[in-house]
């Protein structure tokens, strides 16, 4: 049996528009990268984190990729100790689930190398326990599809319930990354407490239309659906240039626009590579008028979720 394993998890789109905390969907790049090794000792060490520039706790309990793995352990009553690496691959405060792909990582890694005790599908209420820590709050809409791969709707919290949803193989995704940064807990206190009975039927008819239009697959109804109505008002104003990016968008021939997760980044979706990457071009040109720097990611839906890599630190 192994004694080290790396492990590879995706960026994902967290919400989709209209989904607020129920939708989400992988991408293939970026990710996090995680190195476990076994050790003689119980307990877990993180020996090294790269990418975040000093940002991320040391100690395990607090670390997203930390806590996750000793939530495993104590759950299969298992003494086995490991040190785990963590390399982030991509900024935190994003809007890219960043905590998620961590912690998908490595309670990925450690039930591999314990010898798959747990199906995949078990390993997701491990991985939100790295969620808790992040964030405040266990919010599936990054990790599941982190963990499963493709497109996710958490249909209830209480009991936990994922169904992973057919999307066309022609679908591809944009992520701009704007260089500033929102956090989710900020991102969080601006909502409203209450919404409109009028705003809610709109949202819930967005929803069901765009689940309708992935599965047919419809594309104008995934067009019509990418609305939304209650938490993009609010949160666009904490990204410059928002609405005239996402405008720039839908003229390059994008399906729809609108807030990857918490923010800054925003995703769109296209019929086609070549689509997508015009939609990338003119988001960023929109960012360079008023002097923000970005990055740009372009790919179809990440169906495979986590994968292992060559052995070794990364």
């Amino acid at each position: 049996m192994k004694n080290q394993i790396r492990v590879y998890a995706p960026a994902t789109v967290a919400n989709v528009a209209c989904g607020f905390d129920i939708l989400g969907f992988a991408v293939a790049a970026p990710g996090d990268e995680v190195v476990l090794r076994k050790r003689n000792q119980p307990g877990i060490v993180i020996t090294k984190i790269t990418g975040e520039q000093g940002q991320l706790p040391i100690e395990p309990e607090k670390n997203t990729a930390g806590v996750s793995v000793l939530q495993l352990l104590q759950h299969l009553g298992e003494q086995q100790g490991f040190e785990i690496e963590l390399h982030k691959k991509m900024p935190l405060g994003s809007g890219l689930g960043s905590s998620a792909a961590s912690s998908v990582a490595s309670v990925f890694a450690a039930n591999e190398l314990l010898g798959n005790p747990l199906s995949r599908e078990a390993l997701l209420p491990f991985a939100l326990e790295g969620e808790r820590v992040a964030c405040g709050a266990a919010h599936a809409d990054n990790a599941a599809p982190a963990l499963y791969g493709g497109f996710v709707l958490i249909r209830s919290y209480d009991p936990l319930d994922v169904i992973r949803i057919p999307t066309p193989k022609t679908l591809h995704c944009t992520l701009i990354h704007p260089h500033i940064e929102v956090r989710t807990e900020d991102a969080r206190k601006i909502l409203k407490k209450e919404i409109l009975f009028k705003d809610a039927i709109v949202q819930w008819g967005n929803i069901a239309g765009l689940i309708a239009g992935l599965m047919l697959p419809d594309y104008e109804l995934i067009r019509r659906s990418l609305q939304d109505v209650i938490i993009e008002p609010v949160r666009s104003i904490l990204i410059p240039h928002f609405q005239e990016t996402k405008q720039a968008a839908l003229e390059s021939g994008a399906l729809g626009c609108s807030i990857s997760g918490s923010g800054p980044s925003m995703f769109a979706l296209s019929l086609s590579l070549r689509t997508a990457q015009k939609v990338g071009d003119a988001m960023q040109k929109c960012l360079e008028n008023i002097e923000i720097e970005s990055d740009v990611y372009i790919s179809k839906i990440n169906q495979e979720g986590p994968r292992i890599l060559a052995d070794g630190a990364a």
